[in-house]
C-alpha cells in the first residue's frame, strides 16, 4: 500500500526497512500542531500500522523543535467548517492514534517541547531527548486545563504531585530534570540525537516483531489500569467549557497578546 499524501508529516523510510520516521514538518511554525496536522497524524498512523514488516519508528521534528504544541493561530480562530467541540478532540484522536499504532514508537526530542508536543511525545513508547531540549506546559496560563489525555499520561510517567506542579505553575524543565523525573528514557548531546536514536531503533528492530508488539500491548494494557486515558473522552468538552469561562477567557487574551509581543 502507498503512504498517504500528506502536507504537514513526512513518512520516511527506506525501501522495506523495519525502521520508519514520522517526521513534524512545520518547521516555520516550530511544528505547532495544527488541525490538519492532528487530522494527518491519525492517518498516518493507520498506514504504519498496516505496515506489518515495520517494527519501529521514531518520532521527530523537522527544523528547531520536535513541537511548540498546539497551534495558537487554530485555537484563535475556529474553523468554520467543524464544530468548536470536534476540534477540541482532535489532539485527542491523534494521541490516541500514536499510543495504538503497532510499531514500537520512539520520540526523539530536540529544542522546544511544549504542551501538546509534550502530550504526543508522552505517547510514545520510548523518548530520547537532546541535552538542550525545554520542555513546558503552559495550558494553564492560556485559560485551558491540559487535555488530550496529557494528565493520565503524565500520573503514570511521573506522578501525580510532579503532574500537578508542572501543569499547575507551567514553569519550564530542560532534559536532565525530565529525565530525573522519569519522562525521559535518555539524554544524549544535540549533536549525537539522531545516531543515538538510530542505534536505539536499530537493537529493537534485531528483535522478533511478535514479542516486540506483544509486550508493548501488555504494558500499555497495565498502564491503562494505573491510568487510563480512554475515559479522557470528555477533555474537549471541558476545553470548550473554558472558552466560555471569563476569567479563562481573559487568561487566553493575555497570553496571546504577550506572544505577539515578543
Amino acid at each position: 500500500m502507498d503512504a498517504p499524501s500528506l502536507t504537514t508529516l513526512r513518512l520516511e523510510r527506506a525501501n522495506a526497512s523495519p525502521v520508519a520516521a514520522l517526521v513534524l514538518d512545520r518547521p516555520s511554525r516550530l511544528n505547532a500542531l495544527s488541525r490538519d496536522l492532528l487530522r494527518e497524524l491519525v492517518v498516518a498512523c493507520r498506514w504504519l500500522d498496516d505496515q506489518r514488516d515495520l517494527k519501529v519508528v521514531v518520532v521527530r521534528g523537522e527544523g528547531r523543535a520536535f513541537s511548540a504544541g498546539f497551534d495558537l493561530h487554530d485555537f484563535a480562530n475556529p474553523a468554520p467548517d467543524a464544530s468548536v467541540r470536534d476540534t477540541a478532540d482532535l489532539g485527542r484522536l491523534a494521541a490516541e492514534a500514536l499510543t495504538d499504532v503497532g510499531p514500537l514508537t520512539i520520540a526523539a526530542i530536540h529544542g522546544h517541547c511544549v504542551g501538546g508536543g509534550l502530550v504526543l511525545a508522552a505517547a510514545c513508547d520510548l523518548r530520547v531527548a537532546a541535552d538542550d531540549a525545554r520542555f513546558s506546559i503552559p495550558e494553564v496560563d492560556l485559560g485551558i486545563p491540559l487535555a488530550w489525555g496529557g494528565i493520565p499520561r503524565l500520573v503514570r510517567e511521573i506522578g501525580p504531585a510532579l503532574t500537578k506542579e508542572l501543569v499547575l505553575t507551567c514553569r519550564p524543565f530542560d532534559a536532565a530534570e525530565a529525565k530525573a523525573i522519569g519522562f525521559l528514557n535518555r539524554v544524549v548531546p544535540a549533536d549525537e540525537l539522531d545516531a543515538a536514536v538510530a542505534e536505539l531503533a536499530q537493537q529493537l528492530a534485531d528483535k522478533p516483531a511478535f514479542a516486540l508488539r506483544t509486550t508493548k500491548q501488555q504494558v500499555n494494557a497495565v498502564a491503562e489500569e494505573l491510568a487510563g486515558t480512554r475515559r479522557n473522552a470528555n477533555d474537549a468538552d471541558t476545553l470548550v467549557a473554558a472558552l466560555a469561562d471569563e476569567e479563562s477567557v481573559a487568561a487566553s487574551r493575555r497570553y496571546l497578546q504577550r506572544r505577539a509581543g515578543r
